[in-house]
């Protein structure tokens, strides 16, 4: 594919956006074949765990293109911002951890894919940023809604209305990014994360991302109710079952997802 990348390697799929000459800026090209990954990947048995990143050292994402921006309508654009919508929920949705290495420039789209992962950890050059109000628009594929749920109300008011950038030590310390390591090791602390979770027990770890989504939408005793669920379900595995015994023989589990 000509805007994005795919690498399988040890049941861990890395995604490169693969734009550098654009900052891999997001058209609509780049997330139809984004979406095509994801979703072929959570129907892969053979992945385990998808680190999206970005092509080059300078960005991770640095926004939609403007080019196609600038020439969208009231019904254009809408179609555009629910198609990057549904791509990005997609990835939040997704059953197995999703990682957004960060890896310079994460604004507008760039901010939103990441926001969309299950983990975000960044070098610490990445800037991250709402930066559309000054274009004359507002985020289009969720920066409105996941950026005030990461961060609180207060802080996403600042980044949306006033569009600018926070380094990545400010992300951390707002809870935008997990957390930050210097530049030349993110892709080994992003692998090294990413094998932690591969040899984790997949239902476990599916259940609770869908947990967790799943209790933003609700009030809390049906979030509860639903996490009450979610470990009956676990408990009912058979990687219950081998990571119970594992703990007890004093041995390292062998999942199966089963």
């Amino acid at each position: 594919m000509a805007n994005v990348l795919s690498q399988l390697e040890n049941r861990i799929l890395t995604i490169t956006i693969n734009r550098p000459d654009k900052l891999n800026a997001l058209n609509q090209a780049t997330l139809r074949e984004l979406d095509g990954i994801v979703m072929d990947a959570t129907d892969n048995d053979e992945v385990a765990v998808i680190i999206i990143t970005g092509a080059g050292d300078k960005a991770f994402v640095a926004g939609a293109d403007i080019s196609e921006l600038a020439t969208t309508d009231a019904m254009t654009g809408m179609q555009f911002a629910r198609y990057g919508q549904s791509v990005f929920n997609h990835i939040e949705n997704c059953g197995k951890p999703v990682i957004a290495a960060v890896n310079g420039f994460a604004l507008g789209g760039g901010c939103e894919l990441a926001m969309a992962c299950h983990l975000r950890i960044a070098s610490d050059n990445a800037k991250f940023g709402q930066p559309e109000i000054k274009l004359g628009v507002i985020p289009g594929f969720g920066g409105t809604q996941r950026l005030t749920r990461l961060v609180g109300k207060g802080k996403s008011m600042e980044m949306n209305l006033l569009g600018d950038m926070v380094s990545a030590d400010k992300a951390e310390q707002i809870g935008l990014a997990n957390w930050v390591v210097p530049q030349g090791e993110l892709l080994p602390t992003v692998t090294k994360v990413a094998e932690q979770l591969a040899n984790s027990a997949p239902i476990a770890l599916s259940m609770t991302i869908d947990a967790i989504n799943k209790g933003l939408e609700c009030a809390l005793p049906d979030a509860l109710d639903y996490e009450v669920k979610a470990f009956g379900i676990c408990c009912a595995s058979e990687d219950k079952n081998e990571g119970t015994a594992a703990f007890l023989e004093k041995r390292a589990a062998k999942f199966a997802g089963k």
